[in-house]
This record gives structure tokens, sequence and C-alpha cells, in this order.
């Protein structure tokens, strides 16, 4: 590891957001990003193994899983982040972004994440923190915030600071598809824990960390596993305002944020058949009572169903859509030829997917299903068609997600660009 050059240029940039592996929450911190006038530019893995973080004073990573970023990544990806924070710059991480600089990924801080059996694993929603003096919660005068499915730390160095602690839960977050404030009224946690076979009461979660600085060499490293980057959270967009002032302060660089409008508009839909098709996935699942809407990016699913795929999906193809749409002259069609490359892989998953979710249905009524576990061997053959057996995104979903993600990196890019 090269030492710190005092005499180095001071970076041009204050953020590089690493896109690679984010799908869905890359959306959800994108959006947030703009609505708080936050300065930015995105990064890909290709450009971080080519050296392109010297140009910043931060590397802001946003959720998703944290195994395959560090695929994405490469020994060479790993190792410029690792000179990057060493040598001064700063390292921000949401829950699976703050996965990845554990001693499980990058190495960043001595934390590990806790085993799946000894965690909370499916808690969403609002909780409140005890945060201890820091400059993140300045203005913060109650700091509750949203955590989206979160692992949980483990700390191995007392170096490491505990900036906030898990408090109460609030009574509209859920734990897998149990309403918390309905389960804490019946005290039904144990009986369901029993049915679950999962760690379900998120009294489980108090006193856990959930926000952490560390050092890595020079750089300072600060993880989350609540999402400040939630969309329409006003007080986590304080975090957020709070974070980028202290990581990577504008004042040193002579930068002058400027707000950044951002819109989708609902009629950049169009008659693709390709966004069309995403829109009756989603519609099926809300008129069997498979899932409904936690916000306008989230889906809250029931259990025996996968729900995050199928969310994630829909709102890439939106995005892509405005994203298409902005970048054509106004009145031009918003959406054409460029969606077809993925229309054949797009059209049949989805026809696919909505005979597993009726298939998923039905089986429900004969007894408890998961995600995961089913006896139905066309239920089985499907999911290990469409999503493998993987849990960090597999199988056809996992091809064309990629597909997805690439079109959608290269026109919010281009829009970008053309900002600036």
């Amino acid at each position: 590891m090269r030492n710190n050059d005092s005499n180095k240029i001071p970076p041009s940039r204050p953020a590089a957001f690493f896109w690679d592996e984010s799908f869905l929450w890359a959306v959800m911190a994108y959006r947030a990003l703009e609505a708080s006038g936050l300065d930015y530019d995105f990064i890909s893995a290709h450009e971080i193994k080519s050296g392109r973080l010297k140009d910043y004073a931060m590397l802001f990573v946003p959720g998703g899983w944290a195994v395959n970023k560090l695929k994405a990544l490469g020994e060479d990806g790993v190792k410029e982040i690792q000179q990057f924070v060493h040598n001064g710059g700063a390292y921000l991480g949401f829950c699976g972004g703050a996965g990845l600089a554990t001693l499980d990924g990058l190495g960043l801080v001595k934390v590990k994440r806790k085993p799946t059996r000894d965690r909370v694993p499916s808690f969403s929603g609002r909780i409140r923190l005890a945060a201890r003096e820091h400059p993140l919660w300045d203005g913060v005068s109650d700091p509750i915030f949203h955590a989206w499915w979160p692992s949980q730390f483990v700390i191995e160095d007392t170096s490491v600071k505990v900036l906030a602690t898990y408090g109460e839960a609030m009574p509209d977050a859920f734990s897998s598809d149990v309403n918390v404030g309905d389960a804490e009224q019946r005290g039904a946690w144990a009986e369901l824990e029993r049915a679950y076979q999962i760690n379900l009461d998120p009294k489980r979660l108090l006193h856990e960390p959930a926000v952490l600085e560390g050092t890595f060499g020079s750089g300072k490293v600060v993880l989350s596993l609540v999402h400040f980057d939630t969309l329409g959270d006003d007080v986590g967009a304080i975090a957020l305002k709070n974070l980028w002032s202290y990581l990577a302060p504008a004042e040193e660089r002579g930068v002058r944020r400027q707000l950044r409008e951002h819109q989708t508009p609902a009629s950049t839909w169009g008659r693709s058949p390709e966004l069309e098709a995403t829109t009756d996935l989603i519609s099926l699942g809300l008129r069997n009572a498979l899932w409904s809407w936690r916000n306008p990016l989230l889906l809250q699913w029931k259990r025996g169903v996968r729900g995050l795929e199928y969310c994630t999906l829909h709102i890439m193809m939106r995005e892509i859509a405005a994203a298409l749409s902005r970048n054509k002259e106004p009145g031009a069609e918003p959406v054409g030829p460029v969606l077809e490359r993925i229309g054949m892989l797009l059209l049949p998953f989805v026809e696919k997917a909505k005979r597993l979710l009726l298939l998923e249905r039905e089986a429900m009524q004969a007894g408890p299903i998961t995600y995961e576990r089913c006896d139905d061997p066309e239920i089985q053959r499907l999911r290990e068609e469409l999503f493998s057996r993987s849990k960090s995104h597999g199988g056809a979903y996992k091809i064309l997600i990629d597909e997805i993600d690439a079109l959608l990196f290269g026109a919010i890019t281009r829009t970008e660009k053309e900002k600036r």
C-alpha cells in the first residue's frame, strides 16, 4: 500500500457513486441524491479499476448484494479502493455497500456480518436510532430512519466508533410479512418465530450497531445499515447532506452545489410491450394479494413469493423510460428500438413469472411455503429456471437484470453529462 503523498493534487470532484450490482438501490440512491441537490458522478467497476477514483474525495456505495459487487470489482478494483481510502479518500456505504467494506469484502474495517441464523433477517421499515454525538446528526431532532432488510454488524476492533445503535421499531415496520404494530399488540412474536423458523422480533435489534465509523490508513470509512437515501425521507435527506459535508466538503475545492431537478414522468411509458410487461406483472401480484406498495419504489410481499426481484425489474424499466425520454427531443417518442434487444429476454421471463406466481398462490392455500421451499415440482422447476437457487440473483433473472442495468446506466450517465 502506497503512503499518502502530502504533495498530491486535491480531488477535483466530491463523490463517485459506484453503480455496479446495486440495481433498485442505485435508482433509489440516485433519486435521493438528486432530490437533495448533492454533487457526485457515477463510476463503474471498470472505471475504478482504471484508476479514476483519484479524482474524488469520497466513494459512495449504495445497497445491493456485497458478494456481487466484490465480483464486479475483481482483485484490481479491490486494490484500487483500498489504496484510495488508505491515501485519504473517504468511503460511505449503505446496507450492502456497508457490507462490502467489512472483513468479508474490502477489509476496510475490522467488522464482520452476523450469520443469518443469529440475526433478524427480514426487518424492513422505520426504526428509531440511539445516536451519539457526531456531525452526521446535525439538525436531526428525532433519528427515525428506514432499514430495508439489513445485515447486522459484529465489531472486532475497539477503534471502530458506533455512531448509532438500533432503538424501537415503528408500528408501521414489518418483519418478513408481519406488521410490527399488530404483532406487538398481540404479543405474538414467540409464536410467529416458531411458525416461520427465523428470528422476527425486532427487539432482537435493540442496542445493535446501526451506523459505524472507522479508519483505513488516512481515510474515513462510514458504514450505515439504515438507508438515509430512502426516497421521500426528509430526515434521511438531512443526514445525507451532513455526510456529504463531513466526508466530501465542497468548500475545500471551491465547488458550488447546484440543485438538479429530477423527474420521472408517468407519460414516458408509451405503448412499448417491453415496458407494459412489467406493469402487468406487478398488477397480477396486486390483484392476487401477493404484495402491496410500501412506497413509490418498494413492495411489501407475502411470505412464499419473491418480491424484491419483481419490484426491481419494474422500477428499473420505468426509470429507463424516463431516462430515454429525457435524452430525446421534446415531443419525440420516449421509447423505441433501443428496448428491443432486451425484449427477447424480458417478455418470456414475465410470462413464466406470472405462471410461477399463480402456482405459488395456489400452493399457499395448502399450507405455508417460502420462496426457497415448496414441494410442487413445477414451482421448483420454474424457480430454478428463473432465479436459480441463489439468494443474490441468478438464473434467467440475473441475465435479464444485467442487460437492463447496462441500458439504464448508459441512459442515466448520458443525461448527467448533458446537465453539466
